[in-house]
């Protein structure tokens, strides 16, 4: 990374994990993933998944999702929402999500499981070749206020 370049955010750190578990967020989870997309999906890091043909980034988080989502349901979780994102109304100019995705899990653990699961990392690079970026932000539901 140059110092002209953007820091980016793929992968939870050691940091980042541990604070995750340290919250002990009771009950059910929900991650809110925001999203932008290569133009161009890269699988140099998992060759064994390119497709045979070139494909965009978008196309491949298409296919990450595919893989991804029985696995999900069969740890607890559910993909609630799936949306087009864009630029921001309010929030920085210039900046843009190209998607907003909601995942409910019942709980921090079963996240934790899901996301260690050996079936569902088989499908991981999928992802990996589509983000160019991403924001993923643990949300503990609250009560309505009144």
């Amino acid at each position: 990374m140059t110092d002209t370049e953007p820091e980016r955010f793929l992968e939870p750190t050691q940091e980042s994990g541990r604070a995750f578990v340290l919250r002990d967020l009771q009950g059910e989870v929900v991650m809110l993933n925001l999203l932008r997309f290569r133009d161009v999906a890269d699988y140099a890091a998992t060759p064994e998944l390119t497709p045979a043909t070139p494909i965009s980034g978008a196309e491949a988080f298409d296919l990450y999702i595919r893989h991804t989502l029985p696995h999900l349901r069969a740890s607890g979780g559910d993909l609630t929402f799936l949306g087009r994102g864009g630029p921001f109304l309010i929030g920085p100019e210039g900046e843009r999500w190209d998607l907003a995705m909601l995942v409910r899990q019942a709980s921090a653990a079963s996240f934790l499981a899901f996301a260690g699961h050996e079936a569902y990392l088989d499908g991981i690079g999928h992802r990996t070749a589509a983000i160019e970026d991403s924001r993923l932000l643990p949300l503990s539901e609250m009560p309505l206020p009144g």
